[in-house]
């Protein structure tokens, strides 16, 4: 489905190497392009990210609403990834992560960008986070 507010990030992305401005300057930022879970169509979305060791952490928040965002039934679905970061592109595998680890993950996203928090108290959906792992070559 277009967006008109991701493609300008995504525009703006691509055209400085990774960097935007907006609510979005300064925060890591990864374009995730998954394949449909229904259409089969790759669609690309902009997720903020820290990293875990070799793993990217997302976190499906979609701002709060009661309901997951589309990326991520689409990883779920395929859990193949292309992953864009600066102005590198690559593959990943994404993982759902569960219980206390995923708690504690939810928790340092809180620290880096605190609307985290909000989002999760706008809903009573339980927050889903995903790490994302290079594939080998």
């Amino acid at each position: 489905m277009a967006n008109e507010f991701n493609d300008q990030i995504i525009a703006e992305f691509r055209a400085n190497k990774g960097k935007v401005g907006g609510m979005f300057e300064g925060a890591n930022l990864v374009l995730l392009t998954t394949t449909g879970a229904k259409s089969g169509n790759r669609t690309t979305s902009p997720v903020m990210y820290f990293e875990d060791g070799d793993r990217y952490i997302v976190i499906a928040s979609y701002a709060g609403a009661d309901h997951n965002p589309a990326w991520y039934h689409n990883l779920r679905a395929n859990p193949e990834v292309t992953a864009e970061i600066g102005t590198e592109t690559f593959e990943v595998e994404a993982e759902v992560v569960e219980g206390e680890e995923r708690d504690e993950l939810y928790a340092r996203m809180v620290e880096i960008a605190p609307g985290f928090a909000e989002y999760q108290a706008k809903t009573t959906r339980r927050i889903p986070v995903v790490a994302l792992r290079r594939r080998a070559a």
